[in-house]
């Protein structure tokens, strides 16, 4: 089974270094030296990663054979993708892989559906579920402890308890613009036009 687990950024210095966008929970281990990845656009690669540091909290990684930042610019952009045993499970158990999380159902403990997970986005600080609405909105959802209560594979549901606003602000938008719009309708017909008939 192939998961994305990175994407080429920006060229980093003159000597063949790339940022790269980390997709996976184990860099360590898929983007380590001498690891060979496939890519997306396919003709970029199979890339072998020669070496691999964090600089200012990000990767940075070259490849064999780019030695330069003509080559290192030429990569931008791409996905490395690395061969994964759909049946390798991560050593905690309370850890997962993307492909485990994708396309489960989110509910909140209440059995209030939220969505479904199109997308995992791994920030420096934390990693988000990007969860696609029956309405076809998105919504980010920190998988924290605090808000990820549990992931049920064989569910294939993720339940959540979500603080309030993290899934349900356009309710409180639309509330506040319903609160405004009776403030406005008691307010005297040229009160917008000594403020200035800014909103």
């Amino acid at each position: 089974m192939q998961l994305v687990v990175a994407r080429i950024g920006r060229a980093h210095g003159i000597r063949g270094e790339v940022t790269v966008e980390v997709r996976t929970d184990e860099p360590e281990v898929r983007l380590g030296p001498g690891a060979v990845l496939a890519t997306d656009p396919p003709g970029t690669g199979p890339l072998t990663i020669e070496t691999g540091r964090v600089h200012s909290g990000r990767l940075l990684l070259r490849f064999a054979g780019v030695s330069d930042r003509t080559g290192a610019e030429a990569l931008r952009n791409t996905l490395l993708i690395a061969e994964v045993d759909p049946e390798e499970l991560p050593e905690d158990p309370e850890e997962f892989y993307d492909h485990q999380l994708m396309d489960l159902d989110v509910v909140t403990e209440g059995g209030v559906e939220v969505g479904r997970i199109t997308e995992i986005s791994h920030l420096p600080s934390q990693d988000l579920f990007i969860v696609e609405r029956p309405d076809g909105s998105e919504v980010m959802i920190p998988f924290v402890a605090e808000i990820v209560a549990e992931i049920d594979l064989e569910e294939q549901r993720a339940v959540i308890t979500p603080p309030p606003g993290l899934i349900d602000d356009r309710a409180v938008a639309s509330a506040r613009d319903a609160e405004r719009d009776e403030a406005d309708d008691g307010a005297p017909d040229d009160a917008s036009d000594e403020a200035g008939g800014a909103r």
